[in-house]
């Protein structure tokens, strides 16, 4: 019998063995201490790509000295997501049990396009969006899909109601074509980028995105939004969607929901709800009543990856009527038809991607390991450690809050009586932070005044966290 050539195949089984169990170490050590680095990464732009060679290994090296690797060139170029003082952006958390997910869904390796490539995948990603939409209190017909991003949920949404219009996109398109009137998707002024990518995307170009003004909550008017639908239907457009956000990223602003379903169910307009941020809140009992109308919707996302500590990327969308989103994007060539397609789900109907990851894996790993009460305790926690940094905001005389706090980001700005260039201050006071690596906070403008947010989300983080970034604050303005 041929003996195996060593220069062929896989690592060695035994080999794979040592380095796991080094790696798993690894890991758990990283979240044990990971307080200890500094929140943003203090390389230069070009360093790590400096002390790369600038060819390609000939040769195999050794995994050992791959490893060692970890520690010299790629752990101080990383920006720590996961550390208790990341305050910027949204601040997101992945568990342990959910790295475990990730482990097994790529030693499956499964592309999950059709049932029979991927049974597991396909039944498990029904399974676990049933159990998420039970958990946040959404009606028996919303089924769910898998995706990436929210940007990328955000525009199939969009595409499946640019298809109910019934204007032959899907088989004719849109250039070259006389006979489309303009389309209008409509949103509020704090509306997440990813919408303006969408209309982008999808053909429609920005010109059929329009703005709605909003409120002194940073909340979309409902009686704006009427009136620019009735002003663009007088002049021949045609609304096809309307995107209200629970959870705004500038200052997690709530829109009126159910009284954007009134007007969208006047004329026959998509409902899409942007729950991305927000949505995981929706299975704490206190919180939902910010989603009072999302049961009118016709499709709603959330991210799991933001604020189910779920690790990125898990992005769902849920339609009351899914078959739509079928019907936008279906396409079945020879090669890839299965006689038992008309008895099973294909996820590559419902959306661009053919192949798709065993996503749900990690999601089912965490919803069994911190069931519904854990889940809904660590976000509780964050929601009360939002909340009593806002009180110390608010109890100060040099800081002021800036929006109001219905889930866990504090919009706030310092505001010392002997300053008059706030912006500038507040400007300073965030790079110089951000700058220590002893937190990171980010951004936004309110009303024109530059504002500071900070997001709560790690699930490791805790009540000292949030004191050493108000003595870090308080330090910079005495």
């Amino acid at each position: 019998m041929k003996q195996k050539d060593p220069k062929l195949g896989d690592m060695p089984a035994e080999d794979f063995r040592r380095y796991g169990y080094e790696i798993v170490d690894w890991i758990a050590n990283y979240f044990e201490h990971i307080d200890e680095f500094p929140v943003l990464s203090q390389v230069q732009p070009g360093w790590l790509k400096d002390s790369q060679p600038k060819s390609p290994p000939e040769s195999g090296e050794d995994f050992g000295d791959v490893l060692k690797d970890m520690d010299r060139l790629i752990l101080p170029a990383v920006t720590h997501w996961n550390h208790p003082n990341f305050h910027g952006l949204f601040s997101t958390s992945t568990s342990s049990v959910g790295v475990f997910g990730e482990m097994f869904a790529a030693a499956f390796d499964m592309k999950a396009m059709l049932w029979r490539t991927s049974p597991a995948s396909t039944e498990l990603e029904d399974v676990v969006l049933d159990w998420l939409r039970q958990m946040m209190n959404l009606p028996d017909e919303f089924e769910g899909i898998i995706y990436d991003t929210a940007s990328v949920s955000t525009m199939h949404a969009i595409a499946a109601a640019r298809d109910r219009a019934n204007l032959k996109i899907r088989e004719l398109g849109m250039s070259g074509r006389d006979d489309l009137p303009l389309l209008r998707v409509y949103c509020s002024e704090h509306v997440h980028s990813s919408i303006d990518k969408a209309v982008i995307t999808l053909g429609l170009g920005t010109r059929s995105l329009r703005k709605i003004a909003v409120n002194e909550r940073f909340e979309m008017i409902p009686e704006a939004l009427a009136d620019a639908i009735d002003e663009d239907v007088e002049n021949g457009f045609v609304p096809i969607c309307v995107v209200p956000t629970i959870g705004t990223t500038s200052s997690t602003s709530v829109d009126p929901v159910d009284a954007i379903a009134d007007i969208c169910e006047k004329h026959g307009i998509w409902l899409h709800v942007d729950a991305a941020y927000a949505g995981s809140a929706a299975i704490v009992p206190e919180l939902q009543h910010y989603f009072k109308g999302c049961e009118r919707a016709d499709s709603i996302v959330t991210n799991p990856h933001k604020w189910l500590f779920t690790p990125f990327d898990l992005s769902v969308l849920y339609c009351r009527d899914l078959d739509e989103l079928k019907r936008a994007f279906s396409l079945v060539p020879e090669y890839l038809k299965t006689s038992d397609e008309s008895t099973v789900k294909n996820g590559m109907d419902y959306g661009i991607q053919l192949g798709r990851r065993f996503r749900a894996l990690k999601l089912w790993f965490v919803m069994r390991y911190f069931g519904r009460e854990g889940l809904i305790d660590r976000i509780r926690e964050h929601c009360r450690l939002a909340n009593l940094f806002a009180s110390w905001v608010e109890a100060s005389p040099n800081f002021e809050m800036l929006a109001p706090v219905p889930f866990a980001l504090v919009c706030f700005r310092a505001c010392p009586s002997d300053v008059d260039d706030l912006d500038a201050l507040n400007e300073r006071i965030m790079n110089d932070i951000n700058a220590s690596g002893e937190a990171y906070l980010s951004h936004t403008k309110l009303n024109g005044k530059f504002t500071l947010r900070l997001s709560v989300g790690s699930i490791r983080v805790e009540e000292k966290h949030l004191m050493k970034v108000w003595e870090l604050l308080n330090q910079a303005v005495t």
